[in-house]
């Protein structure tokens, strides 16, 4: 037994096979800048019959009908939304203004 000897020693591991799963390496290589590069262009999908991209942000459809309304007529849907959404901002100014009026003319109680 030896007293300051180097008892512990492991088993070495067997070295790892290279061969690679992937066939990527028998193309050439603009074949491969095809599958692997950079440009990938536009995402596109398709939706309950209707072809989608996505561009600046937003999913448009690529016919230029979305969800069977037209750009121009979604544009304009838009608007009226945006119009309708400051009407209801300014009314509910009014109804809060209307009730601190209220709030202030209502005669305070009696304190006897």
């Amino acid at each position: 037994m030896p007293f300051f000897g180097n008892t512990f020693s492991p088993k070495k591991t067997p070295s790892r096979k290279s061969a690679s799963l992937s066939s990527l390496h028998n193309l050439d290589r603009s074949t491969r800048e095809v599958e692997l590069g950079l440009d990938y262009g536009t995402p596109t999908m398709t939706l309950a019959g209707q072809s989608l991209k996505f561009e600046n942000g937003q999913w448009t459809a690529e016919t230029g009908i979305s969800g069977g309304v037209d750009r121009r007529e979604a544009q304009r849907l838009r608007r009226r939304i945006q119009q309708l959404e400051e009407e209801k901002n300014l009314l509910r100014l009014k109804v809060d203004i209307l009730l601190d009026m209220v709030s202030f003319l209502r005669p305070l109680p009696n304190p006897t």
